[in-house]
């Protein structure tokens, strides 16, 4: 027999697209349409369905950018289809190749119920006509642009214009075949399993001639008629079963809905709204469905926003279809937030499951973060939850990741059970492509045999279709396929637990081969997110010293809104910089608004602790560290010190010194810094003949992803920004102004008396275009490896690059320190707002070592913001010559948490001590379920074991360790002097304490 192999795949793509899937709707009847614009975007249903509406018709442009537009859709259903399915076509312009991304619509019944989410991978209805035939529905429907690069089309979003973006397609009844739409279904997997097995594969073959022989059974101009007989011949191929050792696939229904990206966060309320009439009436129709939905945010806003549709999800989540997972108020960014905000993110979370739906959420979800820090492990088992999932290290450029199941140790030693769906996707149709991918990708074949496909369009939104169940059913058991069963997330954990026990291990972070550039992107951004942070844990401390001290009344709802406000904007397109620039001017006006409340709760419970009722000089000190005489955590009069002063000098060859007695910096002729000489040890921290608090500039244009990437090949050209226009000595400093382009930077370098710290700050005003602004360090030191600060500790990188596992590391993240040394000295880089660095080493002329530590200070990519980081920026950076991790530790929170001076009554007395400089007092609260309880949290933070004693500055009823959400683990000894703690490398620990009455 001749091979006709391509015959039949060409025959069936074209009877598929021209004949057989026309007859599924057939013998349309053109509905009537009106149309009404709202001047105002989103209005209450009631307003849009009573709004004044015009005549439109087919092929009419509707939709603005942003706008918001209601149709109504009138028709009536023959006396000859009144016993018949009828379905309502409806076709607003959408993008086929973008769903989630283009033109959606709700539509509702003309009472405002709603039915079902209208999207381009979902354009049908149900009709259910009134008792004389007539068809009524409205449709609110959103004209999102399609935001796409490298340049942002649209420009700023929020001034895109009038022009409409769309055209009306159709608006039609149809009868609905049943029959024929199966038949599409049976061919479209057949066919799509058919071209994944190999030639030499018998099945192929039978599929292939099982196909040729429905099409000849297919009548082209009477397509129903001979449907049942195409159906009939393809029985055969459908019922072999699969393989006993076939792969083993738990598909999921899942939407991942981005919390603002390409959109507003006004938008994504409409976007959950949408995709949850979908999955909830699939639900319906199928029993079997069923869908997890992660983000506890957007069940906020639908219960908020869409109560009508919030009570359906709640009955089809106690009816188990539809699944709460995650623990976590968005899929977070979890690079970038501190550790006390990541924490948050599964108390309000994992609280929000627990008091709405009784749930206890097992598995953390978030399959497009973009890396996940090393401090996960521990944050997930102390939240209460056993199982972590993830897709985006598949993206990886340089590294595949050796695993799909594991087990995930984190930096204090706690693992997880970690899965990452070897289909690659978190959006998944479940074709016959993407299941036979992921069993061939699937990395721990032999020792296990199971996965996990989250299915259904997202990133904007939409979620499963009747037509991706329909692959699901067909693929249960299917010859040459693995098996697919839908089933919930836990399922599949408890499944795929039992059958790997002995799973590796990967230890530390998960390091995200691309979008390395979201650590520096949007910078304004990210120092509002440091900044709120901060102050949050400020507005805590201070709160609870003044309810406990003054009978203060602490702001519990308040202090709750405001996490939640901030824990929003750690979305990962939020605060990594990737979104339009709608959302991050919004952000920048949410978090501006946050920090001014926050204020005004910090100064409400300074002026209860005597702040401005008195005559005395009283530091409040919110940092873990004691500094000046003022104990950590307390207020008192700072003590001046006998400290020599800052002295300035002239050295010959020009430039300037500056001198405190404990550290010597001296200033070439260009402004930068050629040494910085630690007078306890006489070393000099910058590398002989090179210059530190160098400003470079690269090109920065990545082969893709532009807000999203740094890639490798920005380090081939470089300038170095060494124009002086002026240098001015203040005092005991030395200002700096520089140009280069279009953009002008002032540099201001000082010293403090008593302090062993350089003092850097520098103001940019930014006008660069794809470019890349780095401040470089080059020190005299030979560093095999840097510490990192991340959430509750740190983590070590190497230096070097032996591997392409650590040459892929060329761009990394650090909270607010890095430190580099040998054994016995070391140097710290200490800043206030920066993530995004570099660390290299270099051999030198005279066979010594340069480590450089480079800052990321600004980036300015187009897309998909054209304004990226342009304006004004103020940057605080230290560097702390001979300083060890613990040096690092204290001088990251003295910078970022400055004390607050003020003229008060006296001394307050820190509510809690810890006479231990490792063990680090991160939050101190009161209980969230207003008890009156005291929290505290604590965590080591040098990588050793610690021993300590928590002093409480009042009678002790009772005290105990806690999960995240403060619910009791085990009751702590507790005695006169507090309560004594053991503490292994970045152990975590939360206790509550009852006070004496």
């Amino acid at each position: 027999m001749h091979d006709d192999r391509k015959l039949i795949e060409g025959r069936l793509e074209r009877v598929l697209r021209e004949r057989i899937r026309p007859a599924v709707h057939r013998s349309p009847i053109p509905m009537e349409i009106a149309l009404w614009t709202s001047p105002d975007g989103p209005v209450p249903v009631a307003a849009g369905l009573s709004a004044p509406y015009r005549p439109a018709s087919a092929g009419e442009p509707w939709g603005a950018p942003w706008a918001t537009a209601w149709f109504r859709f009138t028709g009536l259903v023959p006396e000859s289809w009144r016993d018949r399915t009828v379905e309502a076509i409806v076709d607003l312009g959408f993008a086929m190749d973008r769903p989630g991304f283009s033109a959606e619509g709700l539509a509702y019944r003309p009472d405002g119920t709603p039915i079902k989410g209208l999207n381009p991978r979902n354009t049908w209805l149900r009709i259910r006509p009134a008792s004389d035939g007539r068809v009524r529905f409205h449709v609110e429907a959103a004209a999102n642009p399609l935001i796409e690069g490298p340049v942002t089309r649209l420009g700023d979003p929020l001034t895109a214009g009038d022009e409409p973006l769309y055209r009306i397609v159709r608006a039609d009844l149809t009868l609905f075949d049943e029959t024929v739409w199966h038949l599409v279904q049976d061919l479209e997997v057949l066919g799509q399993l058919m071209r994944e097995l190999d030639l030499a594969d018998a099945r192929r073959w039978t599929i292939l001639r099982a196909i040729g022989d429905a099409l000849d059974a297919v009548d082209l101009d009477d397509v129903p008629g001979t449907a049942v007989l195409a159906r009939h011949r393809l029985e055969g191929v459908l019922s072999a079963p699969a393989h006993a050792t076939a792969h083993r696939i738990s598909a999921v229904g899942h939407a991942h809905i981005d919390s603002a990206w390409l959109w507003p966060a006004r938008e994504t309320v409409r976007k959950v709204a949408r995709t949850a009439a979908n999955v909830t009436a699939l639900m319906d129709d199928h029993p079997e469905f069923v869908f997890a939905m992660s983000q506890a945010q957007q069940l906020a806003w639908l219960r908020e926003h869409r109560p009508e549709i919030y009570t359906h999800v709640k009955k089809k989540i106690a009816s188990g279809q539809f699944v709460p997972v995650g623990g976590m108020w968005v899929e977070s960014d979890t690079n970038l937030p501190g550790g006390e905000a990541l924490a948050r993110q599964f108390v309000h979370g994992k609280r929000f499951f627990l008091e709405e739906f009784g749930i206890e959420t097992q598995e953390v979800w978030l399959p497009d973060s973009f890396g996940l820090s090393g401090a996960l492990p521990q944050l997930i088992k102390l939240s209460g939850s056993r199982w972590f999932l993830s897709t985006k290290l598949s993206w990886n450029t340089t590294n595949r990741f050796p695993h799909h199941t594991f087990r995930w140790e984190g930096i204090d030693g706690t693992r997880v059970f970690a899965h990452f769906p070897p289909v690659d996707n978190y959006n998944s149709e479940l074709s016959g492509a993407q299941v036979a991918h992921a069993a061939r990708n699937f990395a721990d074949k032999g020792v296990a045999s199971r996965s996990l496909a989250p299915f259904g369009w997202g990133d904007g939104g939409g979620g499963p279709t009747r037509e991706i169940l329909a692959r699901a059913a067909r693929l249960a058991d299917l010859e040459g396929s693995p098996r697919v069963t839908v089933e919930s997330p836990a399922a599949f954990f408890a499944a795929a637990e039992a059958e790997h026990p002995q799973a590796p291990v990967w230890v530390g972070e998960l390091y995200l081969e691309i979008h390395r550039g979201t650590y520096t992107t949007q910078a304004k951004i990210k120092q509002a997110g440091r900044r709120t942070e901060h102050l949050l844990r400020e507005a805590e401390l201070w709160s609870a010293t003044a309810a406990v001290r003054a009978g203060f009344a602490y702001p519990y709802a308040a202090l709750d809104r405001l996490w939640k406000t901030l824990l929003l904007h750690h979305f990962h397109d939020i605060l990594p910089g990737s979104s339009i620039r709608w959302v991050n001017r919004e952000t920048m006006e949410h978090l501006t608004a946050a920090q001014q409340e926050l204020e005004g709760i910090i100064g409400d419970a300074l002026r209860a602790l005597g702040a401005g009722r008195g005559r005395v000089p009283v530091a409040f000190n919110a940092a873990p560290h004691p500094r000046n005489g003022v104990a950590a955590l307390g207020a008192s009069t700072p003590r001046a010190g006998d400290h020599a002063q800052v002295r300035a000098e002239k050295p010959p060859g020009g430039g300037y010194a500056l001198d405190n007695g404990l550290v010597r910096v001296t200033v070439d002729q260009r402004g930068l810094i050629v040494s910085i000489v630690d007078a306890a040890t006489g070393r000099d921290a910058v590398a002989p003949g090179q210059a530190a608090n160098l400003l470079q500039i690269h090109p920065d244009l990545p082969n893709e992803w532009d807000a999203w990437d740094i890639d490798a090949h920005y380090r081939n050209v470089g300038h170095d920004i060494t124009h002086v226009a002026s240098m001015t000595l203040l005092d005991d400093a030395l200002r700096v102004e520089r140009t280069h382009g279009a953009s002008a930077f002032t540099q201001v370098i000082s010293l403090r008396p008593g302090e062993r710290t350089v003092f850097l700050e520098c103001e940019v005003d930014w006008h660069e275009r794809e470019k890349l602004l780095k401040v470089a360090f080059p020190f005299d030191l030979h560093a095999e490896r840097s510490a990192a600060e991340t959430q509750y500790g740190h983590i070590h990188r190497p230096t070097h690059t032996n591997t392409s596992w650590e040459a892929a590391k060329f761009e990394i993240c650090a909270h607010r320190w890095i430190h580099v040394g040998e054994p016995d000295w070391g140097v710290a880089v200490v800043n206030d707002s920066t993530y995004g660095h570099d660390v290299t080493r270099d051999r030198r002329a005279d066979e010594g070592t340069t480590t450089t530590v480079r800052l990321s200070l600004l980036r300015a990519p187009r897309f998909p913001d054209p304004e990226t980081d342009q304006g004004r920026h103020r940057f605080r950076y230290t560097v702390v010559p001979g300083a060890g991790i613990g040096d690092a530790v204290r001088e990251g929170y003295r910078l970022n948490l400055p004390a607050r001076h003020v003229l008060g009554t006296g001394e307050v007395e820190p509510l809690v001590s810890v006479g231990h400089d490792a063990v680090i007092v991160e939050a101190v609260k009161l209980a969230d379920d207003g008890s009156g309880d005291l929290v505290v949290r604590v965590y080591e933070a040098h990588g050793t074991r610690a021993r300590a004693h928590l002093h409480v500055s009042a009678a002790i009823r009772s005290a105990a360790e806690t999960d995240l959400l403060e619910r009791p683990i085990a009751d702590l000894v507790h005695d006169r002097a507090g309560i004594p703690l053991t503490l292994r490398p970045f152990q975590i620990r939360t206790l509550r304490i009852r006070r004496a009455a």
